[in-house]
């Protein structure tokens, strides 16, 4: 599929997909016109790509996750390491120190909006 359609049915930008294909996170054919053309299967990485920059990983480490991640079928890859499974939990130890700074962020918002509305 041409870069647009890619673009279309993940809800990314093509200036995007074309970041993921520098940083080696997506790979596409070329047509014979220089085109680029995705496989099938770049709408599912694109997802998972997503997912993780939604986590708040950068792209050195999604490229270094991408790999190991769960295969098509459910079960873990190959190549998945001990190594790999330290660095998941570090990184979910950071996303749950994110997530209790962000519970106390908004609960002192909460707290000044009351104090506000009582006035």
């Amino acid at each position: 599929m041409r870069i647009g359609e890619l673009a279309r049915r993940t809800g990314v930008s093509e200036r995007s997909l074309r970041y993921y294909e520098t940083q080696g996170l997506l790979r596409a054919e070329r047509t014979p016109g220089g085109h680029r053309d995705y496989a099938e299967a770049a709408v599912d990485r694109v997802i998972r790509i997503q997912e993780l920059f939604a986590a708040g990983l950068h792209s050195s480490r999604i490229g270094q996750l991408l790999p190991c991640m769960r295969d098509a079928d459910g079960g873990p890859s190959v190549i998945a390491t001990p190594r790999l499974v330290e660095d998941l939990t570090a990184e979910r130890e950071r996303i749950d120190r994110t997530i209790a700074d962000l519970v106390r962020s908004r609960d002192t918002l909460d707290e000044v909006i009351e104090a506000a509305r009582e006035r």
